[in-house]
């Protein structure tokens, strides 16, 4: 996907999964902004490759034109999305051809509205994260 347009921005909304800050994203996102691995640091010892905090830091900077959102630790709210996504999976691309991109965009629209119909509002139940000290 990032090939089709080497100057498009994008963003990534994740959760706090390890792997979406390890080393080699934060590597892979430099070359594709075009900037130099030297001025990365060493894992584990110094600069933006030292630890997953710094990893982190560097993959939301706003200045890239690639760069991650990363979710709430606590924020079981935004489950619904993952609801939303498995629906489309299960009731759309699991089912019959998707032979064309045009194709799988009139089905995933088709979808969105089926949803937007049919959608039920969250009740929401947590009252909230409390942390003793």
């Amino acid at each position: 996907m990032l090939g089709t347009d080497p100057t498009a921005e994008w963003i990534f909304v994740c959760d706090n999964l390890n792997t979406h800050m390890s080393v080699l994203l934060g590597m892979l996102i430099a070359v594709l902004c075009d900037i130099p691995l030297e001025g990365l640091g060493k894992p584990q010892k110094y600069g933006i490759l030292k630890s997953k905090q710094t990893r982190k830091a560097f993959l939301e900077e706003t200045r890239h034109r690639i760069r991650f959102i990363f979710t709430p630790k606590h924020g079981s709210c935004l489950n619904q999305i993952e609801i939303w996504f498995s629906g489309l999976s299960r009731l759309v691309l699991r089912q019959g051809n998707l032979n064309s991109v045009e194709v799988l965009q009139e089905k995933i629209l088709k979808y969105s509205a089926y949803y937007n119909q049919t959608a039920k509002p969250m009740k929401y139940k947590s009252k909230g994260v409390t942390k003793k000290y």
